[in-house]
């Protein structure tokens, strides 16, 4: 697997060490010359590669056609890419993919946490699945602009601390609920129609 001192050396000093190295962990390879093709919800099968060259046929036989990914990071070899001719021999180099692969990652890390407000573990699980399937809440991540640093909002004096009857950030799934008309609450207080009469009446 990659070492401390090649995530230290090569990778994004947008992204925290902590993290490249669950990302890599999550939803990379240990071998710089691996190819994995996907359309769609299925994988198609590809020999091995033996060398660059042949890491390179694939890609330049699938990119346009399939998802093809590519390298440590399982970096997404078609994104940025009009014509095969301009597919890269860097992908294949470990140190130069894991340098591009984080800074790919770490936007789509941003986009996720700027969603939540905040940065809690949630927000990584969900910028994996982002990054394995190229959106997040309907957003295209890989080419969508980078929000830039998160910076949750610091608690004003006056508010009250969170307790377990007033939990911080919702949770995804309430957030969610907010705009789907399935699962979204009563919002109209309907208990007053026919309830007995006032006093006074």
């Amino acid at each position: 697997m990659v070492d401390a001192a090649m995530i230290q050396q090569c990778a994004d000093p947008g992204l925290k060490p902590a993290i490249v190295e669950k990302f890599i962990a999550a939803a990379g390879s240990p071998d710089p010359l691996a190819v994995t093709v996907r359309a769609g919800d299925r994988v198609i099968l590809v020999p091995p590669p033996k060398s660059s060259e042949d890491a390179m046929a694939l890609m330049r036989r699938y990119v346009g056609q399939a998802v093809v990914r590519v390298g440590v990071t399982q970096y997404p070899a078609g994104v940025g890419v009009t014509d095969v001719a301009q597919l890269s021999a860097d992908l294949l180099d470990s140190c130069k993919n894991i340098r591009i692969g984080t800074a790919l990652f770490g936007k789509v890390y941003r986009i996720v946490v700027k969603w939540y407000g905040a940065e809690p573990d949630e927000a990584f699980d969900d910028a994996i699945l982002a990054w394995r399937t190229g959106s997040f809440e309907g957003v295209a991540v890989f080419s969508a602009p980078d929000p830039g640093p998160a910076t949750a909002a610091a608690p004003r004096a006056d508010d009250p601390p969170a307790t377990a009857d007033q939990p911080g950030p919702a949770p995804r799934e309430s957030q969610q609920a907010k705009t789907d008309p399935n699962r979204a609450g009563i919002r109209i207080d309907l208990s007053g129609i026919g309830g007995a009469p006032k006093k006074g009446d």
